[in-house]
């Protein structure tokens, strides 16, 4: 069960941690919906809007596909999730309150504003290049 991403961003970084763990070049949507356990339908949808933001490239055709558009020690997972969620969610109040701020606190606020803090920095620290091996072990395991 997801808290904070949608199951669309959630699908688009492991597609994206899937590209950069197997350096194949290009992927088909079948392969990588296949080795996800993903619908084809919605890994082809997620891609092509990471084209749009420039994470990922794709290939028509017969040998056709996606890959990485950048090099993998560039793309950080908060590049991702701004690219299909956008950060709002780390601005907004987790309960929904409008106007809610420091001087008019939701009852979570304070908590919130910690986690908050710590799950931005956590998808802003490293690259995806850094979760290779654990992708690959991950994968596996599907």
């Amino acid at each position: 069960m997801t808290v904070i991403f949608s199951k669309k961003c959630e699908y688009g970084l492991q597609a994206v941690l899937y590209l950069a763990a197997n350096e194949r070049g290009i992927e088909s949507a079948d392969d990588i919906a296949k080795n996800l356990n993903i619908p084809k339908e919605f890994v082809s949808k997620i891609l092509q809007s990471l084209t749009v933001s420039g994470i990922v490239i794709s290939k028509k055709g017969k040998a056709g596909g996606f890959a990485l558009a950048q090099d993998p020690k560039k793309i950080k997972l908060i590049d991702i999730v701004a690219a299909i969620d956008g950060l709002t969610m780390f601005n907004n109040c987790v309960l929904g309150f409008p106007n809610c701020n420091p001087t008019k606190p939701c009852p979570l606020h304070d908590k919130w504003g910690v986690l908050r803090t710590q799950t931005y920095n956590m998808l802003n620290e490293d690259t995806i290049d850094t979760f290779k091996e654990k992708t690959l072990r991950k994968v596996a395991a599907i």
